[in-house]
């Protein structure tokens, strides 16, 4: 399988097979042979040695040379039925595609839920999210949110996020990473009952991972904030805690407790959704 080892924990490499090296300063160097050694990159065939830290990629794919888009996801599914004194069916969906380039990524997120108690429908709400991010110096990157939201018992009918926001990715290493963004949005919420709401509203994006419990297991946390800058008492959190992990071939299982906060619900709805559950989906 693939090995991950870190460079400190190299003394040496020697590598006998034709290779591209991608260079910290983003200039390409082919070389029939390669070897590593004394912390230094030898390239015997063409005469020149660099320090490994200025060593990025070797064998880069397209994409790193700056050659169209990786796409990478998942799609995922957790279902629930019951039989008995209560008959219930339920069924959660997530898309979570992203495109990426050297220069820029592109992100979409759909995600739902369907339920249905005694005959009768007792859950129906989605969301698409769409994201577009545009590297700056590194770590910091700067994008335009939107997301688009229905949730038909809590009186939502639609609601319209939509705005810019300055990014970074704070902390990159496999035991912990870090990637924050602040920005500011226009809120557009529309009721079956209540008033439509329109304001401005600063807004967060919070997402981290951890391989902590091993075995190609992640940790991950996940926040969306919407603090409403013309009711400053009002906010609405939507906040992911789950852990992940490989099954056979491309498949992944996952745990989660997603809890979705909003201090300015209508009169009759709870401020608080909590939901637990179990997803098995396919990962590319």
């Amino acid at each position: 399988g693939t090995l991950s080892i870190s460079m400190d924990d190299i003394v040496s490499v020697n590598n006998k097979n034709p290779v591209v090296i991608l260079l910290a300063d983003q200039s390409v160097v082919t070389s029939p042979s390669l070897v590593v050694d004394q912390e230094n990159l030898v390239l015997p065939d063409a005469a020149q040695t660099f320090p490994t830290e200025d060593l990025a990629v070797i064998n880069p794919e397209p994409w790193e040379l700056g050659k169209g888009y990786r796409w990478t996801g998942s799609v995922s599914f957790a279902l629930a039925l019951q039989r008995g004194n209560t008959d219930s069916d339920e069924l959660d969906y997530r898309l979570d595609p992203v495109w990426r380039s050297k220069q820029d990524r592109y992100t979409l997120k759909l995600n739902g839920e369907l339920d249905e108690t005694n005959g009768k429908e007792s859950a129906n709400n989605w969301q698409i999210i769409g994201k577009y991010d545009y590297f700056l110096t590194a770590p910091t990157y700067a994008g335009l949110f939107v997301s688009v939201e229905n949730d038909k018992f809590q009186d939502l009918d639609i609601r319209y996020v939509v705005g810019p926001y300055y990014g970074s990715q704070l902390f990159d290493k496999p035991i912990f990473s870090l990637q924050g963004e602040l920005g500011v949005s226009y809120v557009n919420a529309k009721y079956d009952i209540a008033e439509t709401q329109r304001y401005g509203a600063a807004t967060w994006n919070v997402h981290m991972t951890s391989n902590y419990l091993g075995g190609n297991s992640a940790l991950y946390f996940d926040q969306l904030g919407i603090w409403n800058l013309k009711e400053t008492s009002d906010i609405i959190l939507n906040t992911t805690f789950g852990l992940s992990f490989p099954l056979m071939w491309d498949l992944e299982g996952a745990a989660e407790m997603l809890f979705e906060y909003d201090s300015g619900a209508v009169i009759g709805v709870d401020d608080l959704d909590q939901t637990y559950k179990v997803r098995l989906g396919y990962t590319w």
